[in-house]
């Protein structure tokens, strides 16, 4: 256990029912999110993530190993709780008060509700104008910016937040990822959070971690993880034969009718492009390719392009 870590989780493995119904919803997890970035966890419908949050945050309790914040055994400090603050499973509060007065609520519970911050975060969100609006008459979009405005409430130090953009428009999203990359780069704080936008995760997140099926598939930063093999595009045809020639020195995978994505190093391309030529296969085009982190999660999670 790293004291400089804001979270670590030491095998984290969470079992639901017994024989025939045992399910191991995580197995063994183990995650490691430094202080001041935005650090983003992937996963399908039903890959342990909500699960995961819930024995982070002391929700519920491990069958085994351990999840330590801020250097403490959650289970055991569950004080620490106070430095932080979560949004799990979407905003949830009394449908028949007002933003404000639910604010209010979640303040006087914790330790005193501040006026003057609330204001400045509802500004900040977006949803000023509506705090004297009851809550049942919020989009979901909305109610999701009241969520991350009570978890801000009493100025956490890591905040936990459960799919943010969840019905918010584009412009929506975009003021989103702009806040919560200033939480983390500009007011020092650390933010935890799931998403099934994984265009938003590539242009917020600076590291991310991918579960599968309860088992962590990787773990590190977006240039780790994207850039671990080179990629050069190439438009050709006949690509049957571009693939017949270029197979004897380098991997080559089909992207589309006449596309081949070919393993292989920038400095490789003068030679695949004389290879090509000397055997009489039209270029079209070649260049560099990015793998998208959509590309790379659907992957690992064993989902055809």
């Amino acid at each position: 256990m790293s004291s400089s870590l804001i979270i670590q989780t030491d095998a984290l493995t969470k079992v639901f029912g017994r024989g025939r119904r045992r399910k191991v919803a995580v197995n063994e997890l183990n995650l490691h999110i430094e202080p001041h970035q935005v650090y983003g966890f992937l996963g399908v419908n039903g890959a342990g993530k909500t699960t995961t949050l819930r024995m982070i945050l002391g929700l519920m309790r491990p069958t085994n190993g351990r999840a330590y914040v801020f250097g403490k055994d959650i289970q055991q400090h569950p004080s620490v709780l106070k430095r932080v603050g979560a949004m799990v499973e979407g905003a949830t509060f009394y449908p028949y008060l007002s933003g404000w007065h639910n604010l209010m609520v979640v303040g006087r519970s914790m330790n005193g509700f501040d006026a003057k911050i609330a204001e400045q975060l509802l500004e900040q969100l977006g949803i000023a104008n509506a705090k004297r609006v009851k809550f049942r008459a919020y989009s979901t979009g909305m109610k999701q910016r009241l969520g991350i405005v009570a978890a801000l409430l009493h100025n956490p130090d890591l905040i936990i937040l459960d799919e943010p953009t969840n019905g918010m428009d584009p412009a929506g999203i975009r003021e989103m990822r702009h806040f919560i990359r200033e939480l983390a780069h500009v007011h020092g704080k650390t933010v935890f959070l799931t998403s099934h936008l994984l265009s938003e995760v590539q242009a917020t997140c600076d590291r991310l971690a991918i579960i599968h099926q309860g088992v962590l598939r990787r773990e590190g930063t977006l240039d780790e993880l994207l850039n671990q093999e080179s990629v050069i595009e190439a438009e050709v045809s006949p690509i049957e034969r571009a693939e017949a020639v270029l197979q004897a020195n380098w991997r080559t995978e089909r992207f589309s009718d006449n596309t081949l994505h070919i393993y292989a190093t920038k400095e490789n391309t003068p030679a695949i492009v004389y290879q090509l030529a000397n055997e009489n296969i039209d270029i079209f085009s070649i260049k560099p390719y990015q793998l998208s982190l959509e590309e790379y999660f659907l992957r690992e999670v064993g989902i055809e392009v």
